[in-house]
């Protein structure tokens, strides 16, 4: 007999439940796979942990390699479509998945999922609103950079210069999947994403603490690069130097800064907000 259930949006034909067989061994050769992919060591997978995050890989028809699941979540809904997709789902042990997954605490599903390419395609929305990204070491903060993105509409997220792996699985748990969905491009410095951004027809408009205008009264309806820098750091005096416009977020005192994603957040939301307006204006 088949049963159906909806998974991401589509309908999938859930045969008979059968258990699968279980590893228990911690060295497996799926440990090594994992570990691996959640150190970064793999150039072309990444390793995405929690069913918010498996479903969401599936639903964003981004190539699931693999997938391992406790003998709890071996009859999940999730399961089914991973496997109707063709997927090879491991059943694993509680202290397997301990081992595979890099969480604290871990969520009973983990799958290794297709790397996007360094060089996506940011730019293809006009006009282009593209948020670059430097130096931002901390993957949580760089998710939530990304998050933001997807939220305010942006065309894409470039990662440059020092910054942490956007598809490392810290980073891909602080997007809440929107690193699955938005085109992220890495570069390999700072000058070298800003050198792209103009050869696509942007202007550079970059953060900063202190002496820029007010962001508000910045011309952000165009097509737009806009940088924020690292944590502490910010973003580097060069690129402060050759931007097309500085800009400021006012702060009371006796607080000098934001957090980098929240600053990101504020001004990709005042692109927004004039491009609404605009296209308001314009009817």
């Amino acid at each position: 007999m088949l049963s159906f259930l909806t998974v991401a949006g589509a309908l999938v034909c859930r045969p008979n439940a059968t258990s699968m067989p279980i590893i228990t061994s911690r060295h497996n050769a799926i440990v090594a796979r994992y570990r691996a992919a959640s150190r970064g060591e793999s150039s072309d997978t990444m390793l995405v942990d929690g069913a918010h995050l498996v479903a969401d890989a599936l639903a964003a028809g981004i190539p699931i390699r693999e997938a391992a699941v406790t003998t709890a979540h071996e009859r999940d809904p999730l399961v089914d479509a991973l496997r109707a997709s063709g997927v090879d789902v491991a059943a694993v042990s509680p202290p397997v998945m301990n081992a595979i997954s890099p969480v604290r605490t871990s969520s009973g599903i983990v799958a290794l999922v297709r790397r996007p390419p360094a060089e996506a395609r940011v730019y293809e929305t006009a006009p282009a609103l593209v948020l670059v990204a430097v130096d931002i070491q901390d993957p949580g903060n760089l998710g939530a950079i990304v998050r933001a993105a997807e939220a305010a509409g942006a065309s894409g997220v470039v990662a440059a210069g020092a910054c942490a792996d956007p598809f490392g699985w810290k980073a891909l748990r602080g997007s809440m999947g929107s690193a699955l969905r938005l085109p992220i491009a890495v570069a390999r410095t700072a000058d070298e994403a800003i050198a792209d951004a103009r050869r696509h027809g942007c202007r550079i408009v970059a953060a900063s603490p202190h002496d820029g205008r007010p962001f508000f009264e910045a011309d952000l309806q165009g097509a737009s690069a806009v940088v924020v820098g690292g944590e502490g750091a910010g973003v580097p005096p060069s690129i402060l130097a050759a931007a097309d416009d500085r800009v400021t977020i006012p702060m009371e005192a006796p607080v000098e800064s934001l957090n980098t994603a929240v600053a990101a957040a504020l001004l990709l939301y005042e692109a927004r907000r004039q491009r609404t307006s605009h296209l308001m204006s314009t009817r």
